[in-house]
């Protein structure tokens, strides 16, 4: 129900408008809430997108769709990447909306994927260039919000991501769930990280630091590794990486999985994990901390203010700090309760009813729909 009395929102439109429309993707997930909350406020609005997974497609039209400019319409652009959805954006007269959900820098696949490189960098001039139209912008995190005003956006705020990061409800896959506690028969704990297998999200830093846990303070330890692989090369390099450390019984890919198997990923973890060289939120730090896995995790870019307390975060990475912070945690049973603590407090700040009626609240007084 919308906590706008009926008739007290001008007519007007927003529209929201993306590369792609993915299921398995935090962005294409909110930008789905997103247009329900709108619709719930008594504000139209639609999705266009310019690819999208067969499952989600219902949830919005092609951008091809997109139509004739309307008079009260608004068009929200969703800036993650560059596109060439991004000049058809530029090309209408309707006036502009931004929701940033950060930009990795392009450097940080140099020698991996140079096609994204180029897409990174054009994202990022894509972003400057849409600051003059952009009447108003939305970060989901402070991080993201700084790097808005440098590209030049003068009325911003930040607003968490429209997703339900606690995964309370979730059925866990049985089937998942019985591998992984066959797993823990012998002992040893299970180290997790969910996250795009990325040169960027450095699971090979992951890799050096189990083997300096195996070696000092857990000899059975595990790492799993949960999440789409970047092309190719990067995933075989770290494959062939894991076989020549003799990790090949210790460390699990295992891909993109669907909400069930993740939630028996979480609920086997012992420790959450990330190594990541740059992170404009990370989503699966909340997940983490939802299900009271605690985390260590490598302290840079928007890291430190999505784990405020609720967290070991690590000044730097280097595989004995972060193997000796990990075991502090699996062996301090006081400081995993004090962690757990802080964590119910800080996942409580992404709390998904708030940040809808704060997004919403947000756009229509930027529209001036009031």
């Amino acid at each position: 129900m919308s906590h706008y009395p009926a008739g007290t929102l001008r007519a007007v439109r927003i529209d929201q408008v993306l590369p792609c429309l993915a299921s398995r993707d935090a962005i294409g997930v909110h930008t789905v809430a997103l247009c329900e909350a709108l619709r719930v406020a008594g504000i139209d609005s639609d999705i266009f997108y310019g690819s999208c997974t067969p499952d989600f497609a219902h949830y919005g039209q092609p951008l091809v769709e997109l139509g004739r400019a309307g008079r009260h319409r608004w068009l929200l652009y969703h800036a993650a990447i560059g596109s060439p959805v991004f000049d058809v954006l530029a090309a209408r007269s309707e006036q502009k909306l931004v929701n940033y959900h950060n930009i990795a820098p392009a450097p940080l696949f140099h020698g991996w994927a140079p096609e994204l490189c180029y897409e990174l960098e054009l994202g990022r001039a894509q972003l400057r260039w849409l600051a003059p139209e952009t009447r108003f912008a939305v970060a989901d995190s402070g991080f993201n919000q700084c790097e808005l005003v440098a590209a030049g956006y003068q009325d911003t705020a930040v607003v968490p991501l429209l997703i339900d990061m606690t995964g309370a409800g979730a059925q866990a896959s049985p089937e998942t769930t019985d591998r992984l506690e066959a797993g823990k028969a012998n002992g040893g704990s299970d180290l997790l990280f969910v996250g795009k297998l990325s040169p960027h999200k450095a699971p090979h830093d992951l890799v050096k630091m189990l083997v300096v846990l195996r070696r000092l303070y857990d000899p059975l330890a595990r790492l799993h590794l949960v999440g789409t692989p970047l092309g190719e090369r990067y995933e075989a390099a770290l494959l062939q990486f894991v076989d020549e450390l003799g990790l090949k019984d210790a460390v699990f890919v295992a891909g993109s999985v669907g909400a069930a198997e993740l939630e028996s990923y979480y609920r086997a973890a012992d420790v959450f994990v990330c190594a990541s060289e740059h992170e404009g939120f990370c989503v699966p730090l909340v997940e983490a901390m939802g299900h009271q896995v605690p985390v260590v995790a490598y302290g840079v870019a928007a890291i430190p203010e999505t784990v405020g307390q609720a967290g070991l975060v690590l000044p730097r990475k280097d595989p004995l700090l972060f193997a000796t912070a990990v075991a502090r945690v699996l062996e301090d049973a006081e400081l995993r309760q004090r962690l757990q603590r802080a964590a119910n407090e800080r996942v409580a700040d992404f709390a998904l009813e708030p940040s809808r009626r704060r997004f919403v609240d947000l756009l229509i007084q930027a529209v001036g729909a009031g």
